[in-house]
């Protein structure tokens, strides 16, 4: 048994939020209340520490199969329990693709050899083919939750439209990646004043929100389920609420990256702020934290996506897009969105528990006696330079000698610790 004590305990699903102690016996959370106490039980000292639900993140790339030179299912479940996340959702741009039911087997047997809980789309389309649909019967039946060519924008509406009433069909969820490439200059780089110093047009907000848009109302024509990935553009958030005020099924998401810096980030920290979609304008940011606000964005995803040193040491136009992110996340969103008075932090585990787990309709995200012992115990208020020493075997982060705030203590899942600071 595992007794924490004294922590301030929020559970956004219920709005609890009370000092008090979480007794926990095997995978499940037996008692919450005061003066707890059991026999043989460890005892972790949570005060002045708050105590949550563990994090989910549905948007994560490992790199396995192919590519595991960036990330493995193991380096990035390090780094995600490291980060205070016991849910990860892997995105299916692997070499090959998590097209069939054998490479989707493959990747959740690795998974489930990890101590975190690790789970993995399957491709809308054939290899990211945009053309053949993957056999989404079988693939759901080998346990795939949900579709998306995440990486891949998706330009034929009409075949949208067909997944989409596929996806009505076995009630699954597709999550899209929205840029328009007919729209785009150089990806990675927002199309404004940072892209043309550097001598090229860059990636417009239109090639997003003309996307989302477009997919917006299919989504409204068909019924399915929606979620967008990574806004960026602040039409983006307008036109997601629209869709949802018209009753529309859809969720979204954004990054702590898009919510935290802009594309002047690309003048001091070179290709780590290069991103697909890009870092925005304040303007930008400004109506993200509204969408946050109101509820227009449901979730925040690190969309952790490694490269080398090597690969990202090349000229702007050339090296990848894409940065880590899972140790960075919930610091991230205290210092940005909490301490600035933008979210309480109740709304802010809000997007990183139970609304992600919604979406995927995962039965974790939150706190209560005979609920899942997945949690995470953090000090709200301490302030850590981040260091390039991550758990993942990448290090391409632009927030490398920052300051942010809020650390994770400890991360448990299962009922077991996965993570404990040193």
């Amino acid at each position: 048994m595992l007794l924490i004590k004294n922590g301030r305990v929020i559970d956004p699903k219920t709005k609890f939020d009370e000092i008090a102690d979480v007794l926990i016996d095997g995978k499940k959370i037996v008692k919450i209340g005061r003066n707890l106490s059991a026999e043989k039980a460890d005892v972790i000292d949570a005060t002045d520490k708050i105590v949550a639900p563990g994090l989910i993140d549905c948007h994560v790339h490992f790199r396995e199969p192919g590519q595991t030179h960036k990330e493995d299912i193991h380096t990035g479940s390090l780094a995600a329990a490291r980060g205070g996340f016991t849910t990860v959702v892997m995105m299916a741009n692997t070499n090959p693709t998590v097209s069939t039911v054998e490479t989707l087997r493959e990747v959740l047997a690795a998974g489930a050899h990890e101590k975190i809980h690790v789970k993995s789309v399957a491709t809308i389309t054939n290899s990211f083919d945009g053309r053949t649909l993957t056999d989404f019967e079988a693939l759901l039946q080998a346990g795939a939750a949900g579709f998306s060519d995440d990486g891949i924008p998706f330009t034929d509406a009409g075949k949208v439209r067909e997944a989409m009433q596929k996806a009505v069909e076995f009630d699954t969820l597709l999550s899209l990646h929205e840029e328009d490439p007919q729209l785009t200059g150089v990806l990675g780089i927002n199309d404004g004043k940072i892209s043309h110093h550097c001598g090229f047009n860059g990636a417009p907000t239109v090639s997003e929100y003309s996307m989302v848009a477009r997919d917006a109302m299919l989504a409204l024509d068909t019924k399915a389920r929606v979620h967008f990935q990574h806004l960026s553009a602040g039409e983006s958030v307008a036109v997601v609420r629209f869709a949802k005020n018209m009753g529309a099924n859809v969720s979204s998401e954004v990054t702590p990256q898009h919510f935290s810096i802009t594309e002047n980030a690309i003048l001091s920290h070179g290709t780590n702020a290069k991103l697909n979609p890009p870092l925005r304008r304040q303007a930008d940011i400004e109506k993200l934290i509204i969408g946050l606000k109101d509820g227009t964005i449901d979730m925040i995803a690190t969309d952790h996506a490694p490269h080398t040193h090597d690969e990202k040491n090349q000229e702007l136009q050339k090296a990848p897009s894409g940065m880590i992110g899972l140790e960075t996340s919930l610091a991230l969103g205290i210092t940005h969105l909490v301490a600035k008075g933008h979210l309480t932090l109740l709304e802010l585990l809000e997007k990183m528990t139970i609304n992600p787990a919604k979406v995927y309709r995962f039965d974790t995200g939150y706190l209560a006696e005979n609920g899942p012992a997945d949690l995470v115990i953090f000090d709200a208020n301490e302030s850590r330079e981040i260091l390039a020493d991550f758990a993942s075997k990448s290090s391409n982060s632009p927030f490398i000698s920052d300051s942010l705030q809020g650390v994770v203590k400890y991360t448990i899942c299962d009922g077991e610790i996965v993570y404990h600071e040193v």
